[in-house]
């Protein structure tokens, strides 16, 4: 889903529209005319004024009836159509078939090595769910129904180029904020 740069009378279209679902106006609609696709998957959507310590991103959803995977990328910059964004600071994957809950960055074009230890998996088919992605000074802290499951240290140089959020693969969104 692209986003518009587009303006209105000196104001950014991007800022004047929000989805009521959005928890925190952190996140930004693509535009008005596409508020009814907002929450469908694959999703794209902008994160007002970059990560900083203290702001969280909560993505609700229903874990599709017979999942493979899902993933949720915090990312700097959008790319192009036809290439991924620039740096990717946090990519969440959750993977059915083997029950790990992957995290990984991807800085100038070069993978990270995933991370994969977690205490158990939290994700089941068919069932809801809330994820917080929390960003602190040094890292990211990421929360499963409440349940801390683990950090993930910073690998970008500045929170604030972190300033989208990709979410694709087998679930549903219900509420971003």
């Amino acid at each position: 889903m692209a986003v518009s740069g587009t303006e209105k009378n000196g104001v950014n279209t991007e800022d004047e529209h929000l989805n009521n679902s959005l928890t925190n106006p952190g996140l930004i609609s693509p535009d008005k005319e596409d508020m009814t696709r907002l929450l469908t998957v694959p999703f794209s959507g902008r994160i007002r004024g970059g990560m900083r310590p203290g702001k969280k991103i909560i993505v609700m959803g229903i874990v599709d009836p017979d999942p493979e995977s899902f993933c949720v990328s915090l990312t700097c910059g959008r790319g192009s159509e036809a290439g991924p964004p620039k740096d990717v600071a946090l990519e969440l994957c959750a993977r059915f078939a083997d029950r790990q809950f992957l995290r990984r960055a991807c800085i100038s074009g070069v993978w990270g090595e995933e991370e994969a230890a977690i205490a158990y998996f939290p994700f089941i088919q068919d069932q809801p769910f809330r994820m917080e992605v929390h960003c602190e000074h040094q890292r990211f802290r990421v929360f499963v129904d409440g349940h801390q499951l683990f950090d993930f240290y910073h690998r970008v140089a500045s929170l604030l180029t972190i300033d989208s959020v990709t979410i694709r693969g087998s679930l549903q969104i219900t509420k971003l904020g």
